[in-house]
């Protein structure tokens, strides 16, 4: 270890946000997260995953001018590449604190979540009193208050099909299977959490490793999730911990009138690497018929439909492409064009 006297040292932290071109709202998280550090050691990392509007260069004067680079407290990096979510978060993560020593925790928060005063302690004190919790994520609501689904089962070959079809019968027969998972009253263990507010024991990235960058965007925190329970390490959900998310501001996934090639990519990356090939397959069936099946239940009995036009199409198309170039070469995917966050 560099940098600090075995001895002498503390608990640090190091939180990690991304900004994608949006510099107002991430200097709003930073704010947010810098109150509840405090009493905390550690130091904040702001990557700037290669905005190219002037993002970087605006945030880094913003931070100086506020004074919060004292001490390297926030530090501004510019990424070479917009690589997404993963890469921009091991970059800080392999970037480290100022002064070349190791965090004890790294904390993942977006760019639009906004921690309570308590929400990382509570995350941080979660992780302190019990040693075989590797990771832990925050209960998320939005700015009217409405919690969020934070907490979630893994995705299967049921939960494709019981979230296209729609039926509650069926979802009442697949109860177990359905990955969000209704919000929970009380701190509790989990398959995964929402990586909006998340916080990794540097230990299980040892272990295991960072971010899989095949991931653009989505499935990323899930399959870490996935690699640490696989390593015989714990997930919770820490109902104390606050954070209000506004989602989706860099992403635009509200918006969606079709699904970009990243979210299909990183999806059939996620059962590929999980499950194998076959299991992705059958997934991707799984999802058709009960979309199918749901579709003409419809032209009977018309209900709103929150699939994105097209999806269903689209998402058999990126499969048998995937599929005819042997599944990405066993799945380096190259990653398709479109969206706002497409690869440079």
């Amino acid at each position: 270890m560099t940098g600090r006297n075995e001895a002498e040292r503390t608990i640090v932290l190091l939180t990690s946000i991304l900004n994608y071109r949006t510099p107002d709202m991430t200097l709003r998280a930073v704010a947010h997260a810098l109150e509840a550090m405090e009493g905390l050691g550690g130091e904040i990392l702001v990557v700037d995953n290669c905005s190219g509007d002037g993002s970087y260069e605006w945030l880094r004067d913003e931070v100086s001018a506020r004074g919060w680079d004292a001490d390297n407290r926030v530090r501004v990096l510019a990424s070479p590449r917009n690589g997404g979510f993963g890469a921009g978060h091991n970059l800080a993560i392999t970037t480290g604190l100022s002064d070349g020593s190791r965090p004890d925790y790294v904390y993942i928060l977006n760019s639009d979540a906004f921690p309570a005063p308590d929400a990382i302690r509570r995350l941080h004190d979660t992780l302190e009193a019990d040693p075989g919790i590797g990771m832990a994520g925050s209960y998320i609501h939005g700015s009217d208050g409405v919690p969020h689904n934070a907490c979630f089962r893994f995705p299967s070959v049921a939960a494709e099909f019981e979230n296209a079809l729609r039926l509650g019968v069926v979802s009442r027969l697949l109860n177990r299977s359905i990955v969000a998972l209704p919000v929970p009253e009380e701190t509790t263990e989990v398959d995964w959490v929402s990586g909006a507010s998340m916080i990794l024991r540097l230990e299980v990235l040892d272990q295991i490793g960072l971010f899989d960058e095949t991931f653009f965007l989505y499935f990323e925190e899930t399959d870490l999730c996935r690699r640490a329970r696989e390593a015989g390490w714990r997930i919770a959900y820490v109902r104390e911990s606050s954070v209000e998310h506004i989602g989706s501001v860099s992403t635009g996934m509200k918006g969606w009138e079709r699904v970009p090639g990243y979210y299909l990519d990183s999806r059939l990356h996620y059962f590929v690497k999980s499950h194998g090939p076959l299991y992705a397959t059958v997934a991707t069936f799984a999802y058709t018929i009960g979309a199918v099946a749901d579709d003409l239940r419809d032209l009977v009995n018309p209900r709103p439909n929150s699939r994105a036009k097209g999806y269903v199409r689209d998402m058999l198309v990126h499969h048998s492409r995937a599929a005819g170039r042997g599944l990405g070469r066993k799945l380096g995917l190259t990653r398709s064009e479109g969206g706002i966050n497409t690869p440079g």
